[in-house]
């Protein structure tokens, strides 16, 4: 009797005796594999920062009502100062006990309650940073958490710093190659190392005095790239 064999099968494995050589022999191949690194520094143009209002009072209710209070008069800051409403938004809200501390053993004994209520502001221009926290601290708000600095256009800077880090791997290889008695080849592989970060933070503790010093520096977009060439013998 005569076995039929399905065409799918004799297809499989056919490609898989052409591709296993195929692959054996780029894995057999001389290579010199190097890393190249590239940075980029731009200004900040965005920034976020936390603001908002931590209120105590001996009941519960007392303490929401006084928070409310105190944080409408922030919001009512931040719109004054000329911030859409789409640009800052709750982040935090609590009401939480507070208890008083005891040097000696027994229960916890309540001595009031905590409210908080904070926000996350963005700012489109980082000049107005200054202005912003003195307009919500002269409000009320008395929790700042700090600023972070941000670069909008890391995208596209990262691209260039990418085209640099392969210009950069070239150097070194051809540094190697050349030491070596050996000529580079084609590129057989290419691979970012770590993701590239879009868009960079540093955060950086918020002054609560009038006429508050902001100095936004620049910010550094680092990538890493791995590549493999194929090796020649040196004419």
């Amino acid at each position: 009797m005569q076995t039929r064999i399905p065409l799918t099968v004799v297809a499989a494995t056919i490609a898989a005796s052409i591709s296993m050589p195929a692959q054996a022999d780029i894995q057999s191949r001389p290579t010199i594999s190097v890393t190249g690194e590239a940075t980029i520094s731009a200004p900040p143009d965005l920034a976020r920062i936390e603001a908002g209002v931590t209120t105590d009072a001996k009941t519960a209710r007392d303490a929401a009502s006084a928070n409310n209070d105190a944080m409408g008069k922030v919001l009512l800051a931040l719109k004054s100062a000329g911030l859409s409403d789409k640009d800052y938004q709750t982040s935090r809200l609590s009401l939480q006990p507070q208890y008083a501390n005891q040097n000696r053993p027994g229960p916890n004994v309540l001595s009031g309650y905590r409210a908080s209520n904070q926000v996350t502001i963005k700012l489109r221009d980082v000049s107005k940073i200054a202005g912003v926290i003195d307009a919500v601290t002269a409000a009320g708000a008395n929790d700042i958490g700090g600023i972070n600095f941000m670069v909008s256009n890391a995208s596209k800077l990262l691209d260039d710093a990418r085209a640099e880090a392969v210009t950069d791997a070239r150097r070194k290889a051809e540094i190697y190659a050349k030491a070596a008695g050996v000529t580079l080849g084609a590129p057989i592989s290419i691979s970012e190392h770590g993701a590239a970060v879009p868009i960079m933070y540093r955060r950086a503790a918020a002054p609560m005095a009038a006429e508050t010093p902001i100095a936004p520096g620049e910010e550094t977009l680092r990538v890493t790239v791995g590549i493999s060439w194929e090796i020649k013998a040196a004419p």
